[in-house]
C-alpha cells in the first residue's frame, strides 16, 4: 500500500507590485504639479506642458512597472518610483531653462533655438526601451559574469574611442568625449561604465582569496603582495591616459574610485584604500605639473573669484545662485539659473539649489541616498557574490557620481564636467543609467525571491505573509 499524497499548501509572498505603483503615482503627481507651477510663474497661465510631459513620464513609468510584474516580480518596490520622479524633475528643470532662455533672448533681440525638454523626453523613452530590453534578456545576472572579458574590452573600446577620433567629431569644451553625427551625439563613456563595473565584479570574484589572503604587514597594516598589485596599477594607469588624451578630469575620478571600493568590498582590506589613495595622490600630482587644463580646474577650484568674468564665471555664478536660493528657494520660475552656462547638465544641481533652495535641494539629495541604500541592501541580501559586488558597484557609481557632481557646484571638489544621474539633460548618461536601474532589479529580484522549500513555488500576491514565510526587505 502507498501513504496517499499529502497536499503542500502554497506559501503566498508579498511582492511590493502594488505599493510601487502607488509610488509612481504620487511620483508622477509631484513632477505634473511641479511643471504647472514652473509654466504658471514664468508665462501667467497654464498650457499643456504640465500634461503632456506627465503623460508621457507616467506611461514610461506604467510599461515599466508592467514588465517588472511580469519578469522581475519580486523585485525592490522603490528604485523605479525614485528614478522615475528624478527623471522628471529632471524633466521640468530643462524645461524652465529652457523659458528662461527663451524669454533672455527675447529681452536681448535675437531667436532661442536650443530648446531641450523635447529631446529629452525622446532620450526618456530610449532609456526606457533598453530598460525593457535588458530586464528581459538577462533572466539571471549571474551569466553576466561569463563574458567578464568581452565585457572588458568593449568597455575600454566606449572608453577610448572618442580620443581617438578628429576633434571635429569627438571634442566639446576642450574634453574629447564625444562622438557627434547625424545632428546627435552620445558620449560612450557612460556605457563603458556599466560594463566596466561587470567585468571588474567578475574578475574579482575570481581572485578575491589571492588579493585577501597574500600579503606582508607594514606599521600595523597587512599589505597585499607587489604581484598582486597588477589589477589596481592597471586601473590607475587606464585612468591617467583617460586624462591625458580626453581632458576628462570626472571620467578618470569615476573609474579609479569604483574599481578601489570594488577591491574593498571583495577583499575587506584596508590596506587596498590605503595604497589608492596614495595612487590618487600621485597621480594628482604629476597631472597639476603637467597638464594645463588640470591646473585650469584646480585654480577655479581654489580661487573663483579672481576670474569671474573669464575661467571662473561658470562656477560663480552658481555659487551666486545657490545663495540667492537661500534656505527656502525663489520658487520654480522665480529665480535666473539660465545664467549660470550649460545649467541644464553639468550645473542643474546649481538651479534647484537657487529654486527650491537648501530644504528642496537635500529633499532630491535623499532620494539619491534612498536609490543607493536600496541598491545596496539588494547587494546584502543577494546570495551569490557576483551579485553582490555587481550590485555595490553600480549603486556606488551613482552616489560617487552624485557626491561629484554636488561636489564642483558647491566648490568642494574641482568642476568635473560630470552631469547628474537621472535629472540633468543628456541622453547618453540618462540611457545608460536605465540600464544601470535594471540590473540593480534583476539583482534585487534574485535577492528578495524566496528560497524554494515547499514542495510547490509560491504564488507572488499583495496579501500579507504568513508565518511559514517571513517577509524579505
Amino acid at each position: 500500500m502507498t501513504a496517499p499524497a499529502v497536499a503542500v499548501p502554497r506559501v503566498k509572498v508579498r511582492t511590493g507590485r502594488s505599493a510601487e505603483l502607488g509610488l509612481i503615482v504620487g511620483a508622477v503627481l509631484v513632477v505634473v504639479v511641479a511643471e504647472a507651477v514652473a509654466d504658471a510663474t514664468l508665462n501667467g497661465s497654464l498650457d499643456h506642458h504640465a500634461l503632456s510631459y506627465g503623460g508621457v513620464l507616467g506611461l514610461v513609468a506604467v510599461v515599466a512597472h508592467l514588465v517588472i510584474r511580469k519578469v522581475a516580480p519580486f523585485a525592490d518596490p522603490v528604485l523605479l518610483p525614485t528614478v522615475v520622479l528624478l527623471n522628471g524633475l529632471g524633466l521640468v528643470m530643462i524645461h524652465r531653462i529652457d523659458l528662461g532662455l527663451e524669454q533672455q533672448a527675447a529681452e536681448e533681440g535675437y531667436t532661442f533655438e536650443g530648446a531641450s525638454a523635447s529631446t529629452q523626453v525622446l532620450w526618456t523613452l530610449i532609456g526606457l526601451t533598453l530598460f525593457v530590453a535588458v530586464l528581459i534578456a538577462i533572466r539571471d545576472h549571474r551569466h553576466i559574469a561569463r563574458y567578464a572579458y568581452t565585457l572588458a574590452l568593449v568597455g575600454l573600446v566606449l572608453l577610448i574611442l572618442p580620443s581617438l577620433l578628429p576633434a571635429r567629431i569627438s571634442e566639446v569644451n576642450g574634453a574629447r568625449l564625444w562622438i557627434r553625427f547625424a545632428g546627435f551625439s552620445i558620449q560612450p563613456g557612460e556605457f563603458a561604465k556599466v560594463f566596466l563595473i561587470a567585468f571588474a565584479a567578475a574578475f574579482l570574484v575570481t581572485k578575491r582569496d589571492v588579493l585577501s589572503l597574500a600579503g606582508r604587514r607594514f606599521v600595523g597594516i597587512e599589505f597585499p603582495r607587489g604581484r598582486d598589485f597588477g589589477p589596481l596599477l592597471v586601473a590607475w594607469l587606464v585612468c591617467i591616459g583617460v586624462l591625458v588624451r580626453s581632458r576628462d578630469l570626472g571620467t578618470s575620478l569615476m573609474f579609479f574610485g569604483l574599481f578601489l571600493v570594488l577591491l574593498y568590498v571583495a577583499t575587506e582590506r584596508v590596506s587596498w584604500i590605503v595604497v589608492g589613495v596614495l595612487l590618487f595622490a600621485g597621480g594628482a600630482y604629476l597631472a597639476y605639473q603637467f597638464f594645463e587644463h588640470f591646473r585650469t580646474r584646480v585654480t577655479v577650484w581654489l580661487h573663483p573669484f579672481d576670474y569671474t568674468s573669464t575661467i571662473g564665471y561658470q562656477v560663480t555664478q552658481s555659487l551666486f545662485g545657490l545663495g540667492t536660493g537661500g534656505m527656502f528657494g525663489t520658487g520654480l520660475g522665480g529665480g535666473r539659473p539660465e545664467t549660470v552656462p550649460v545649467a541644464k547638465s553639468d550645473f542643474i544641481i546649481s538651479a534647484f539649489g537657487e529654486e527650491l533652495g537648501l530644504f528642496g535641494l537635500v529633499a532630491i539629495l535623499m532620494l539619491y541616498g534612498l536609490f543607493v541604500a536600496r541598491g545596496f541592501a539588494a547587494a546584502m541580501l543577494v546570495r551569490d557574490s557576483f551579485g553582490k559586488l555587481l550590485a555595490a558597484g553600480l549603486s556606488f557609481s551613482i552616489g560617487l557620481q552624485v557626491f561629484v557632481v554636488v561636489g564642483g557646484v558647491s566648490r568642494l571638489l574641482p568642476e568635473t564636467g560630470l552631469t547628474t544621474p537621472f535629472l540633468s539633460y543628456g541622453g547618453s548618461s540618462l540611457v545608460a543609467n536605465y540600464a544601470v536601474l535594471a540590473l540593480l532589479l534583476r539583482i534585487s529580484d534574485a535577492a528578495r525571491r524566496p528560497a524554494q522549500t515547499q514542495a510547490q513555488p509560491p504564488v507572488a500576491t499583495e496579501e500579507p505573509h504568513t508565518r511559514e514565510q517571513p517577509a524579505v526587505r
